[in-house]
């Protein structure tokens, strides 16, 4: 059974648990979110999660077994610094992306304490809210180069049909100085670049992500990477496959065009 590939906007920090604070601003993403189990087509056994909210030297894997919370974010509730999402742990997967990578001559290491950050239980909160999803996250390499994270997906890409969902969880517009209607043109320019270069599986897909800078207000979206990346894993998993939009809004926070992409089809 072969899992598709997805790219996830994740929200702002804590999110899901601020529904009254947020007044309906993450009602079509949580939406979205919650919609993913059933589109899927089946359970998966396991989630790796591509985070922009970890990046090392090298790419690493968490193999923890009970992560803990990693509180990455600042300016929301004090309750918010207490809230749990204690799902399970993969070791058995870490070690197997670990075996992935080394055979096809990328460089990984292990952190065996990491705990889980936002990237993660923002997202896995809707779309998996008891918990019981066992889930290893995988960090980005520093320096962000595009070609070595479409690497890093093509490597991981067997683990698809061995029940795992990968995860790239970023944003598909994340420029914190102009959000909301001050991002609309940039947002909506990138958003619909993204549209058109994503709907060409293979060869010319992965060209164009790896010259994303050339995009139409491409670092007015982006002014540091790190929140694209994640899409670079996704589509380097499933490189030949085609892509569709799951989720895409044009108000978001009043006026920024975002989206999620699933690359290939519902498990099969």
């Amino acid at each position: 059974m072969r899992f598709p590939t997805l790219f996830l906007s994740h929200g702002g920090g804590p999110w899901p648990w601020m529904k009254e604070e947020w007044n309906g601003a993450y009602d079509q993403l949580a939406a979205a979110l919650g919609r993913l189990p059933e589109e899927l087509g089946a359970r998966p056994r396991a989630v790796l999660m591509v985070s922009a909210h970890w990046e090392e030297p090298v790419f690493t894997a968490q193999s923890h077994p009970a992560p803990g919370m990693i509180y990455d974010y600042g300016g929301f509730p004090d309750y918010t610094y207490g809230i749990r999402y204690a799902a399970p742990g993969a070791p058995e997967l870490a070690h197997r992306v670990q075996e992935l990578l080394r055979a096809d001559g990328i460089a990984v290491a292990e952190d065996r304490e990491r705990g889980f950050d936002h990237g993660m239980y923002a997202p896995m909160a809707v779309i998996y809210p008891q918990a019981d999803m066992p889930t290893m996250q995988l960090s980005l390499r520093r320096g962000l180069d595009p070609q070595e994270h479409l690497a890093l997906g093509r490597a991981l890409a067997p683990l698809r049909d061995d029940g795992v969902l990968i995860i790239g969880s970023g944003l598909s517009y994340h420029n914190l100085r102009a959000f909301g209607p001050a991002g609309r043109q940039a947002s909506a320019a990138f958003d619909r670049w993204l549209e058109v270069s994503l709907a060409n599986a293979g060869a010319a897909r992965s060209a164009a992500l790896v010259a994303w800078e050339q995009a139409p207000a491409a670092r007015q979206a982006h002014p540091r990477e790190e929140h694209l990346l994640p899409l670079m894993v996704a589509v380097g998993a499933a490189e030949q496959e085609a892509a569709s939009r799951s989720y895409h809004e044009d108000e978001f926070f009043g006026g920024l065009s975002v989206s999620n992409w699933r690359f290939g089809n519902p498990a099969r």
